[in-house]
């Protein structure tokens, strides 16, 4: 494949779980899901058609049930016929997939479990904002939920388990921006949206890593749980390495 310029420089990720109609893999960040506008850039779904090539030549083909965000790391699901995108389509319309994912955010909650339930939507609609992307919550704005549980707490930063009951647009990334404990690394929702314009500007900066500490939002879809013909299928992602390796420097003790 001959790209432009690639952001991500190889479509990086590994199966977790294939059968005859569904393939689980392990998406790398900062990879995109899905070709979107008019850059030419490996994505994870010309990734798995080149894996699926031989499927694809005789009938098959590539459906992503979930799409995780560029900088979100982890599991996604993919339907490999037409029959196993309607059932896994219909599953998750029915709210069927349960979701899990690990995040590391900013400070150290006091609570050991929390529930938002906050509606979202575009903060253009209601709000100034230089980031048309940007969502946030108001009354206006759709039903949503997720569910939060404290894993770790150490200096300036704690580990969490998140598991969204909807499926809206940044949602966890909301949240936690609502409940005061933003992601670590998050250029849109981590205090100063003007880190995600001077990223688009200028790329990863020495200014910017002061600021944010990691590349990438700290997200991490860690588990999925889906119906497939008359059984359930679990597929777990351990925490990746630059998560691991964050906690584990917020965790060494610090020289005088």
């Amino acid at each position: 494949m001959d790209f432009d310029l690639p952001i991500a420089v190889q479509a990086d990720f590994r199966v977790l779980y294939e059968d005859e109609g569904v393939l689980v893999v392990d998406k790398s960040a900062p990879l995109l899901t899905h070709p979107t506008g008019p850059k030419n850039e490996p994505t994870l779904w010309h990734g798995i058609r080149e894996l699926l090539a031989y499927e694809l030549a005789t009938g098959g083909q590539v459906s992503l049930i979930n799409r995780l965000d560029r900088e979100t790391s982890g599991i996604t699901l993919v339907a490999k016929t037409a029959e196993a995108a309607r059932e896994l389509g219909k599953a998750m319309q029915n709210r069927l997939l349960h979701k899990e994912y690990w995040a590391i955010v900013q400070g150290a909650p006091l609570w050991e479990t929390a529930c938002c339930a906050e509606p979202i939507l575009r903060m253009e609609a209601v709000a100034p904002t230089r980031v048309h992307v940007r969502q946030c919550c108001h009354a206006a704005g759709k039903a949503c939920h997720t569910d939060f549980r404290v894993e770790q707490r150490l200096p300036g930063c704690a580990l969490l388990r998140c598991i969204p009951h909807t499926g809206r647009m940044h949602q966890i990334r909301v949240h936690l921006e609502y409940l005061g404990f933003p992601l670590v690394g998050d250029k849109i929702y981590g205090g100063d949206e003007g880190c995600y314009l001077a990223f688009m500007e200028q790329g990863w900066t020495p200014q910017l890593e002061r600021c944010l500490l990691l590349p990438r939002h700290a997200l991490h879809a860690c588990s999925l749980r889906f119906p497939w013909h008359g059984k359930e299928v679990q597929v777990e992602s351990p925490l990746p390495p630059d998560m691991a390796l964050l906690l584990a420097s917020s965790s060494a003790p610090t020289g005088k």
